[in-house]
């Protein structure tokens, strides 16, 4: 059944799933109440979301996921929707999007551009430097696994793929209390369960996860009467080629081709392959469904996969590849799946715990939970939120997966917003922020072999479109690595994409030390250096070289343009990759030559200005107060305070000060992943009360979904990844060899303790504080050397042994 989007109706939103998203004055809690009183009060914690009703739309329904596979969990007692996806279902094929015109155009734009005539230089881009297509390929949906629960006579299901897939939901539908109904994700599980008691007294419960080590969602649905399990299993899709037939003994496929987009031909096929295993009962195939009666027990297991093998090959055989997936889990049984799945998930999540204390209002359903989070007077709602954004990274990026892309991996829609791509003038950098700190490293890995594939595809755009040396990427790319500037000059010709990324590289090195990772890495930081050593170029009115032509992302300047030459933002960028290759090539031997000529063009950049306004300047020349949006989302140019560490209180205190007024002009309050830096932002200024009010209103409902994903809006995961950066940004930060102690701490949070967070240097730090001041810290690093511990004016130097550990007592961190 092909061609719809799971939507419910009036109808199926009553009979389906019970009772609908309340959205009557109250309905909600009333809903919310009867489902507490009636399962006897619901205690939550720092890692389960759980709710008293279904989920009457995505952003309500739960997330699981393995980095390649996931799926969104919606709860429904009468109707389930299981929403899949593949990481590498994505539009079109692999293309070169390089405009072979730019090279001879670029002098000229070079020149309207250092001349202030900005709308002749857009003119000149658009005509013959933009990516030709101007638009990049989209993310995309599997479809959907749509279970149909059956009354006690067998017979065909009451089940309508047009009514049940392409309706929508009727605002007025009327809030259905649940008797002895709880919907929960269990973030230390990874399994999301459902349960209910149905009118005859039979309680039913649904468990579903999706399993890394045998790369299948497994579904286990049982009942405490003998013989209460019947269902209907049925494929759906929005794709138009999608197929649903017959495969093996039990199981039904879904398959189909990837659509065509912008021109570029469709490459890929895919299939999803279901298996149903049953214990009693009888199970039958009735056209394109599978329908069980009668059983004691139902267990699904769903493999998908694509044809894509790389960015260049579309040669793999998806209908093999889940066949053998499903052989492999087959035999197994929901039990072993579900140890090993959960297993292998807490290896990585338990790593981290955190407590920053605990009121009533965390016994709230989490819907109820969200909507007051603006309180303020529920610290564990944002360890909750700290703890779904690791999560949410351990399912949405792990080696051998695509990385996070701008909804993770979770996405309904075959053209979801900004086409559910790797932005990357912020939000993919955003995703992968807390994975170092927050102990993360295995999900880098992704994004690592992005770059491997980026370096080598935007070698070619750099040669076609620059006549330069190593690499390029501009402001965003997808599954086929295109690296071209996109959309329109205002937003794509920003050439530093890539080379924020590569940070990214040094970032992963910094934290743990590995040599041999940083030997690997080191030709793809080279090739982003060398891009810019041969592009760079002398600003004639202010002599320093620069990047031109470029933007500050997304901002219009007082030129009424968004393009100029060297502004803060590109600067700072190239303050950190200069100077982390240089040092990588100290480290590793080589390139001695390359190192000192980095060392002296990042003396050449432009420096940093205070404007007249006090603040610091996004450009060159001090066009703040004349930009388009004093309130602008980006905050480009305070790259150099966070994520990097060129401006700082302690090091730099003018700049400091001015950044800190940027960030009054600019607000509070922006898009869901711009409010997330704005609090990282505040952190790492060292204001805690400020970030942490910020951080109430990230977690409200303005900013954040019932299900907990980042509200942009619409969905964006990286919002939550970078709240959760920022929370572990106010209670540890390290540089070099220094670990600051609770930097940012709120008065919010007076006590509370957190364990396995990371520090520069390959060191672990266990932390509790009493008072707002530390009362017992413990270090352990995997190298030797000296690390520096601070709090406040309080400073200890430690000479640590590889593997030794270290205990420090009190606010005078006095050793234990």
């Amino acid at each position: 059944m092909a061609g719809w989007q799971p939507h419910m109706d009036r109808r199926d939103a009553l009979a389906t799933l019970g009772a609908g998203l309340a959205l009557a004055p109250g309905g909600a809690a009333a809903v919310a109440n009867a489902g507490s009183q009636a399962t006897g009060g619901s205690p939550a914690s720092d890692s389960v979301l759980w709710y008293a009703q279904p989920a009457a739309s995505w952003v309500e329904a739960l997330p699981v996921g393995a980095g390649r596979i996931g799926a969104m969990v919606h709860g429904g007692t009468t109707r389930e929707y299981l929403q899949l996806n593949e990481d590498t279902l994505w539009s079109g094929g692999p293309y070169d999007p390089a405009s072979p015109d730019a090279r001879d155009a670029l002098p000229t734009a070079r020149e309207l551009i250092f001349a202030g005539r900005f709308a002749e230089a857009e003119t000149l881009l658009s005509e013959k430097v933009m990516a030709r297509p101007l638009k990049q390929m989209p993310y995309g949906t599997v479809g959907w696994l749509v279970l149909t629960r059956l009354g006690s006579v067998p017979g065909p299901p009451p089940f309508s793929a047009e009514r049940a897939i392409r309706s929508v939901v009727t605002p007025s539908v009327p809030p259905m209390p649940l008797p002895g109904y709880r919907r929960e994700l269990d973030l230390d599980s990874a399994v999301a369960t459902t349960s209910w008691t149905a009118d005859d007294g039979t309680i039913h419960r649904q468990d579903v996860l999706a399993s890394h080590p045998h790369q299948v969602i497994a579904v286990r649905i049982t009942a405490d009467r003998p013989g209460a399990v019947s269902l209907a299993l049925a494929f759906v899709s929005p794709n138009k080629d999608a197929a649903v037939a017959a495969g093996r003994a039990g199981e039904l496929m879904l398959s189909g081709a990837n659509a065509p987009a912008q021109g570029v031909a469709g490459a890929l096929t895919y299939n999803a392959r279901a298996l149903m295993q049953h214990k009693g009962g009888t199970l039958r195939q009735e056209g394109d469904q599978l329908i069980v009666t009668g059983a004691d027990e139902v267990v699904l297991l769903v493999a998908m996969a694509t044809s894509y093998r790389r960015y260049d090959d579309v040669s793999g055989d998806p209908a093999a590849i889940t066949a053998t997936q499903i052989d492999r889990a087959r035999p197994l049984g929901w039990r072993r799946i579900a140890e090993d799945s959960s297993a292998d998930h807490r290896a990585l999540f338990r790593r981290v715990s955190l407590d920053l204390g605990r009121t009533p209002h965390a016994d709230l359903p989490t819907d109820q939970r969200v909507r007051r989070g603006g309180a303020g007077d529920d610290p564990s709602l944002a360890a909750l939120y700290f703890n779904y954004a690791r999560y949410l990274l351990i399912g949405s990026s792990r080696p051998g997966s695509q990385p996070a892309n701008l909804q993770g991996i979770w996405n309904d829609s075959t053209s979801p917003p900004w086409g559910g791509k790797y932005t990357i003038n912020i939000n993919t950098q955003m995703n992968y922020w807390p994975a170092e700190p927050a102990a993360l490293p295995e999900c880098v890995e992704p994004l690592v072999a992005m770059l491997r594939d980026l370096s080598v595809t935007g070698a070619r755009t750099a040669r076609t479109m620059y006549g330069a040396r190593g690499w390029v990427c501009h402001h965003n790319t997808d599954l086929w690595r295109a690296t071209a500037p996109i959309d329109a000059p205002s937003y794509g010709m920003w050439p530093m994409g890539g080379a924020w990324l590569t940070t990214h590289l040094w970032d992963h090195y910094d934290y743990g030390r590995d040599r041999a990772f940083l030997q690997s890495v080191y030709p793809i930081m080279q090739g982003a250096a060398l891009f810019f050593v041969d592009t760079l170029v002398r600003d004639p009115l202010t002599g320093a070289m620069v990047t031109n032509p470029t933007t500050s992302p997304e901002n219009r300047h007082g030129g009424m343009s968004a393009l100029c030459a060297g502004p803060t933002m590109d600067a700072g960028i190239l303050r950190d990759l200069f100077t982390q290759v240089a040092d990588a090539a100290d480290i590793l031997g080589t390139d001695a030559d390359l190192a000192r000529q980095l060392r002296a063009l990042r003396e050449e950049l432009p420096p940093f200005r205070i404007g007249g306004q006090g603040q610091l300047q996004e450009w060159q020349q001090d066009w703040d107060a004349q930009a388009q949006d004093i309130n602008h989302r980006h905050v480009s140019h305070l790259y150099t305070v966070y994520p990097a560490r060129q401006i700082s209180v302690e090091t730099t205190p003018d700049l400091a000060k001015a950044a800190m007024r940027s960030l009054d002009i600019r607000g509070d309050e922006a898009t869901g992943w711009a409010t997330a830096w704005r609090i990282a932002l505040w952190a790492r200024l060292r204001d805690g009360n400020r970030a942490h009010g910020i951080l109430r209103f990230l977690i409200g409902p303005q900013r954040t979904y019932p299900n907990m994903f980042d509200a942009h809006p619409p969905f964006q995961i990286d919002g939550n990844f970078g709240g959760a950066a920022a929370i572990a940004e106010m209670l540890l930060s390290s540089a070099d060899e220094t670990i600051l102690l609770l930097p940012a701490l709120p008065d919010a949070w007076p006590a509370g303790s957190v364990s396995g967070l990371r520090a520069r240097g390959a060191c672990t730090v266990d932390l509790t504080w009493r008072r707002g001041a530390p009362d017992s810290v413990t270090l352990r690093s995997t190298i030797g050397g000296r690390r520096i511990v601070r709090f406040g004016d309080v400073t200890r130097a430690l000479d640590l042994a590889p593997g030794q550990e270290v205990r420090l007592a009190g606010p005078h961190l006095r050793p234990a």
